[in-house]
């Protein structure tokens, strides 16, 4: 699993459509898609379903949000502490 699978995840979440995300991330919708499916490959789960709408998160997608959320921040935080030393 990988710091820009989570962006991807987390921004789709929060938006609800994956090329709203992908724009948001300056990403290709093909780009989003794939780091969406790695993280679902990794996870052995699906975490979203998609329709012409836009995507709505899984029960395990709602399971996963906040730790995913944690890591980002965690992440984050690491590169402000190596940014100030």
């Amino acid at each position: 699993m990988h710091e820009r699978e989570f962006r991807a995840f987390v921004s789709i979440a929060e938006i609800g459509r994956m090329d709203e995300a992908a724009k948001a991330l300056d990403y290709s919708q093909p780009a989003i898609s794939y780091q969406i499916k790695c993280l679902e490959q990794a996870l052995g789960v699906r975490l979203f379903t998609r329709d012409s709408t836009g995507t709505q998160l899984t029960k395990a997608g709602r399971a996963i949000l906040p730790s995913a959320r944690a890591v980002l921040a965690l992440i984050d935080d690491m590169k402000d502490a190596c940014a100030a030393a």
